[in-house]
């Protein structure tokens, strides 16, 4: 197991070097200035898109989901323990500085998330009493190129065992065994019975979950992230200047042992970025084509409130707590040192908020990675491999959660960057038809204030 886990980490480096992390800042980049800086110009107009999406009236319909549940879908897939145990690992590794490069990496991000949630709504497809689409269907329907398809379903598949199953397994699992001492084969065992309840009921069962859970588990952790950051306000400006100075040192980058850091920083901001926001890897547009929303654009613009909230608000939060309580300064493990962080500003009560927030974080993810898996099974393999998938899945789930937490993180780096891959290509390759769409919508903006 040893040997497994050097080799895996030596691969989760050597993908995540230079030249990816230059694609993924490098693709957000050419589309942000390609469409004019969208995210940020109309960063009000996503605000008021997303709330009036919670609170629109019409949730149901007999075909597909609604725009809220879709969205919460897709949340429940990225708002997962990455926003927690993530953020830990990235500071753990790549010093206060990788959390700077997490946000201009989230920032990029939504342009991406953005991109990929549009052509996702352009390309689905009608089936039944719902509507499939995501990256698969893109590269069939707008490239022409079925076998890209193909490859990016497979390694879809590959991803759910990875991001989705394995990784929130096991920290949510740790998360219930550090908190209230529950033994490891019960958390994995109640897990895979109720998971397996709801997976039954395919995407509209799965995005109902999603939209009651969402709401309630990000109530409870912001509530208790922002008790701790008032606390401590006093320390706030010297923990910003400590993440930039980390993220900048351009004086100790030229010398050496510095410069080392740097770039871990930068690695690692980027690479938990995307796992944890997920822009860029074609994930949760399938959660979003579900959809019945007949606006791609306004559906694309929840996806850059999906990824602005999950990364640049709930990471910076934990982020904030575990460095203005100083627990960095105590441990490097990144599985105690947030529940340190908590622990020394609310006491006993830090095992509860983290292992309920942890628990269903991991959860929801692991609920709506099934469904991305299950319809990358059906686009790459055909409906009859659903159940074997299904067990195989179930299976994964308990294997994360009995599995070296190192080990599960290192997979989930190479899936992503698998995944990845293709999706960028397309997103690039069909960048003009992107184009037309966002400044037709923008034309329908004006008309509509005048």
């Amino acid at each position: 197991m040893k040997t497994i886990e050097v080799f895996m980490k030596e691969l989760a480096n050597l993908v995540w070097g230079p030249a990816t992390i230059f694609i993924f800042l490098g693709v957000g980049l050419y589309l942000t200035v390609l469409f004019g800086f969208f995210q940020f110009t109309h960063f009000k107009h996503v605000f008021k898109i997303t709330f009036g999406s919670f609170f629109s009236k019409s949730k149901t319909s007999s075909v597909g989901v609604s725009a809220f549940e879709a969205v919460s879908t897709a949340l429940a897939g990225s708002l997962g323990t990455g926003n927690i145990v993530g953020v830990a690992t990235a500071l753990c590794s790549g010093g206060p500085g990788a959390i700077f490069w997490m946000w201009v990496s989230a920032l990029l991000g939504t342009i991406l998330k953005f991109s990929e949630v549009v052509l996702s709504m352009c390309f689905r497809v009608h089936s039944g009493d719902c509507y499939l689409g995501g990256p698969m269907y893109v590269m069939e329907r707008g490239l022409k190129w079925k076998f890209l398809g193909k490859v990016f379903a497979f390694f879809c598949v590959l991803a759910s065992f990875g991001v989705g199953s394995t990784a929130q397994a096991n920290s949510a699992v740790l998360a219930l065994e550090n908190g209230f001492n529950v033994p490891k084969l019960v958390s994995v065992f109640v897990l895979l019975v109720v998971f397996s309840l709801i997976i039954a009921g395919g995407i509209k069962r799965i995005s109902v979950v999603a939209a009651k859970v969402v709401p309630i588990m990000s109530i409870i952790y912001i509530a208790f992230a922002i008790y701790i950051i008032l606390k401590n306000i006093t320390g706030i400006v010297p923990v910003f200047r400590m993440i930039f100075a980390s993220a900048f040192n351009f004086r100790a980058a030229a010398g050496g042992q510095a410069g080392y850091f740097l770039n871990l920083a930068l690695k690692y901001g980027v690479a938990r970025s995307v796992f944890i926001s997920e822009a860029g890897m074609g994930s949760s547009p399938i959660a979003h084509a579900a959809s019945n929303s007949k606006s791609e654009i306004k559906q694309g613009c929840l996806g850059i409130f999906e990824v602005f909230f999950n990364t640049v608000v709930m990471c910076t939060m934990t982020a904030l707590v575990i460095l203005m309580t100083g627990a960095l300064n105590i441990t490097q493990d990144a599985s105690q040192v947030t529940m340190i962080a908590f622990s020394k500003e609310i006491g006993i009560l830090a095992r509860w908020v983290l292992a309920v927030s942890l628990a269903l974080f991991g959860f929801t993810t692991v609920m709506s990675w099934s469904y991305y898996g299950e319809q990358s099974v059906i686009y790459c393999f055909g409906k009859k491999f659903v159940v074997p998938y299904r067990i195989i899945y179930i299976a994964s789930i308990g294997a994360g959660g009995l599995s070296a937490m190192s080990l599960v993180w290192h997979l989930s780096d190479v899936f992503n960057f698998l995944i990845s891959l293709p999706n960028l290509l397309s997103i690039v390759l069909l960048s003009p038809h992107l184009k037309k769409l966002v400044g037709a919508y923008r034309q329908e903006l004006k008309k509509s204030r005048q």
